[in-house]
């Protein structure tokens, strides 16, 4: 008997079942092969060689290269992260979205930087968000304002074949933008919860749910950003303006605090970079080295 051997892509996780989706079809699967031996576990995301006799039954035999891997959530091969935040109820943190924007960037995902309950903002909080979305844009960030009528198309076009995950704090709008975009979610408000920092979740698999024609992951989300593998070296990566401008100062290692002839902080002189952009990079960047001499 002729074994066939399929590729598909893993959908949902769960009590060490692989519901592997391949042309039309989702396979649960068990793991079969020495992935423990490899120090590998198969991801939601993750792309798969398998095979199954029916729907039912099915064996995940090996996992194709990744192109990135999340801790929290555990996912692999994310496209984009949908970076919610709200006007009002909470206040917009311009700190609080730097940070995540650069967890994101660390991990090589394209960060889209969503603001919502604009419908809820005074004019002069409205002025102020049209300031930072001129601000993240300049910097190259996709921003999307959102209120109660959610513009749906721009939302879809974002996410359209890809593989996404949100996130954001409590009481942003999570769950209420994932039900406006697909109402057959029904999702309860609250239940998708990513926090920054301890928070209680009621999510426990990991699953991408079907928007448009792209995914997004149901996850208990990013449980606390610790940003481990930042370095002195590698953040100013994680600020687009901050690196297009690197190459410019004169001293190579330039990590742009207090060198002289530093092209970075001429720009932020001249109002080319924002002002509070690079405070908060000095803010992240002194976090590093006093982590850094702890250990």
């Amino acid at each position: 008997m002729k074994v066939t051997f399929l590729e598909g892509q893993i959908m949902k996780a769960l009590s060490g079942f692989y519901y592997v989706y391949c042309e039309g079809e989702t396979y649960q699967c068990r793991a079969r092969g020495n992935f423990r031996k490899r120090g590998l576990t198969p991801l939601v995301g993750d792309h798969v060689v398998f095979q199954a006799d029916n729907v039912k039954e099915g064996y995940v035999l090996d996992l194709l290269p990744r192109k990135n891997t999340l801790v929290r959530p555990p996912i692999a091969n994310v496209d984009l992260a949908l970076l919610v935040f709200s006007a009002v109820e909470p206040d917009f943190s311009a700190n609080l979205a730097d940070r995540f924007l650069v967890a994101i960037e660390l991990e090589d995902v394209t960060p889209v930087i969503c603001i919502s309950k604009l419908d809820l903002a005074d004019e002069a909080r409205k002025a102020e968000i049209a300031d930072y979305q001129a601000v993240y844009e300049e910097a190259g960030y996709q921003v999307l304002l959102t209120n109660t009528e959610i513009d749906k198309k721009t939302v879809l076009d974002v996410i359209a074949g890809k593989i996404a995950v949100i996130a954001g704090q409590s009481g942003v709008g999570k769950s209420t933008l994932l039900n406006t975009l697909n109402p057959d979610l029904d999702i309860e408000t609250g239940v998708i919860s990513f926090v920054l920092g301890r928070g209680k979740h009621t999510t426990r698999h990991v699953e991408l749910m079907t928007i448009g024609s792209g995914f997004i992951a149901d996850t208990p989300g990013f449980s606390s950003i610790e940003m481990d593998e930042l370095t002195t070296e590698n953040l100013q990566f994680c600020f687009p303006e901050i690196d297009r401008r690197r190459g410019e100062c004169k001293f190579r290692g330039c990590i742009h605090e207090n060198e002289p002839k530093c092209a970075v902080k001429t720009a932020v002189a001249n109002g080319e970079i924002a002002a509070f952009r690079y405070e908060h990079y000095i803010q992240i960047l002194t976090e590093v080295k006093n982590k850094k001499e702890r250990y």
